[in-house]
């Protein structure tokens, strides 16, 4: 049975020709540009802010709530930017259903839910089977950067990283590269909190 797309709430959003198969690099892919997924975007601050600083690179944020995609795709149309886009669904079945192998550079995760409760940890989504498909989704030195204010989930997504054998792990310091601080993070640092930070390398 062919699932046919529906129309899309704004120009700004990238609706998949099929959502039951593993998307063609062309139907993703902006020719050679590289292509950066931000998991859970969010408001879109962190997205906005980032295609702004990198014209020369395409942007899918992931967010699977309307409302905020619909907050998501204002945000890009009012900056008028071309090289970003917002895609309806849930993040793990994107990464692990729907992008083409070796088609990232980049997948971001930003403080994504922690489920703290110890019979909660199976819905966390840094898991050995996501991260095969993040893994298989990026170009050879792509990079998967994890981000958290929470600590144990931090501790308990490295131990997942660690254990998979799947990454090289490199430094992410404050001036490795430009990166935009979401406004939970402006908000969370101004009370003097850390946040935890992990940067993969598929070698």
């Amino acid at each position: 049975m062919n699932i046919l797309p529906r129309p899309p709430i704004s120009e700004a959003e990238f609706v998949p020709p099929h959502y039951f198969r593993r998307l063609e690099l062309g139907e993703i892919r902006c020719g050679d540009r590289p292509l950066e997924i931000d998991l859970g975007c969010g408001d879109g601050s962190f997205l906005v802010e980032l295609a702004g600083h990198h014209p020369e690179r395409d942007f899918i944020g992931v967010e699977r709530l309307l409302g905020r995609c619909k907050k998501v795709a204002k945000k890009i149309k009012r900056a008028g930017l071309g090289n970003a886009r917002i895609l309806r669904l849930d993040s793990k079945y994107v990464v692990e259903w729907l992008l083409p192998e070796a088609s990232v550079s980049r997948i971001h995760l930003l403080c994504p839910d922690p489920w703290p409760k110890l019979k909660h940890h199976r819905r966390r989504l840094v898991q050995i089977s996501f991260l095969e498909a993040v893994k298989a989704a990026l170009e050879l030195g792509g990079e998967f950067l994890f981000m958290t204010d929470h600590e144990e989930y931090f501790e308990y997504a490295c131990e997942k990283i660690h254990a998979s054998g799947l990454f090289e792990i490199v430094p992410w310091g404050e001036d490795s590269f430009f990166y935009p601080k979401t406004d939970f993070q402006i908000q969370w640092e101004a009370e003097g909190k850390s946040m935890h930070r992990i940067r993969c390398v598929k070698a």
